[in-house]
């Protein structure tokens, strides 16, 4: 199929329509900042602004076989998958000390979808780097599995979910935008951390509700596990070794005896580490998407950082609703080191 013909056969997404489907949405704000406003698109919340992105790919993002998706909820660990995929895929293609990493943001070696290939929403789609990127094509997404285009959900691309328990994907939520608003607003305050809390408990939380997107992908993962490689970022934290032969595997280029006598897994842990990464002079200045300081993207990525944010009774509070939303489906969530 000619995907260049196929898109500019494809209409564009007119202000008129577009408009009309946010009439139709419901509406909140994010909560601790009433300038922010969400909508619930297809069960889920996300930015006002970024509808128009989001229907634009869901209407004419056309997938390859060998399609390579990172997958996951903000501020779960998809940058840092990012490195680890991208090092894995091309291992044999450069060394480490010739990896572009050291000359790229990871955001801008694995394309998010909605954000940057589909952002220019108000003209017939152009994503001028997907056709001519080589299989495996690196792709990335924060939508939730059912929302997903028609020819991801029924090709034979493989999806890389990354999941993170909630307490500390909050805590790295918060700071990610706490950065923001310093750097983007002089008017509007932060949100306080125990309102981000209180929207992540009543399901309102960008992409969220978190539980019903985590659960999606852990259920597609059982069941079609060709399909779905579900990854926790506290294994790949504490035993990376098995959990990148796992990676390696799920997308046809598992790493070869010899690989493994020669040292590569660890070169390749230590190389894309969060520390190492983050210290790399293209990840120290300069912003990303526009909007977002490259440096926000690298904090301090650990397990169990939540403690220093959760009061007794928060903790127990978000306890229990895991608890409850994991209730039978098999999912458990590592809190502490």
């Amino acid at each position: 199929m000619n995907n260049n013909k196929t898109q500019k056969e494809m209409p564009i997404i007119s202000q008129e329509e577009l408009e009309e489907i946010k009439k139709a949405l419901p509406k909140s704000t994010l909560v601790g900042n009433e300038n922010q406003e969400l909508l619930l698109y297809q069960g889920f919340w996300i930015y006002e602004s970024v509808l128009a992105r989001i229907l634009s790919f869901q209407r004419h993002f056309i997938a390859r076989d060998t399609d390579l998706i990172i997958t996951g909820l903000p501020k779960t660990g998809t940058t840092w998958l990012k490195s680890l995929l991208y090092t894995i895929v091309n291992r044999t293609v450069y060394p480490i000390d010739k990896n572009p990493l050291f000359k790229n943001h990871p955001q801008e070696l694995v394309f998010n979808l909605e954000n940057d290939i589909y952002k220019d929403t108000f003209v017939y789609p152009c994503p001028q780097h997907l056709d001519e990127l080589p299989s495996p094509r690196l792709l990335s997404t924060h939508l939730p599995y059912a929302s997903l285009p028609e020819s991801i959900r029924t090709s034979n691309c493989r999806l890389l979910y990354i999941c993170r328990n909630p307490l500390d994907t909050l805590t790295s939520f918060f700071h990610f935008f706490t950065n923001y608003y310093v750097m983007n607003s002089n008017t509007r305050d932060p949100p306080r951390f125990e309102d981000l809390l209180d929207g992540y408990c009543a399901g309102e939380s960008l992409y969220g509700p978190f539980f019903e997107h985590v659960i999606a992908y852990w259920k597609m993962n059982i069941e079609h596990p060709n399909k779905v490689l579900f990854l926790m970022y506290e294994d790949l934290k504490d035993d990376p070794v098995p959990q990148l032969k796992r990676l390696a595997e799920f997308i046809g280029m598992p790493f070869t005896s010899l690989e493994e006598s020669q040292g590569v897994i660890n070169q390749i842990i230590e190389f894309c580490s969060f520390g190492n990464i983050k210290e790399l002079e293209v990840n120290k200045s300069g912003v990303i998407h526009e909007f977002f300081e490259k440096k926000s993207f690298f904090r301090k990525g650990e397990v169990g950082e939540w403690r220093n944010h959760f009061t007794p009774d928060m903790e127990e509070k978000m306890t229990k609703i895991i608890e409850e939303k994991l209730r039978g489906t098999g999912l458990s969530f590592k809190l502490i080191p």
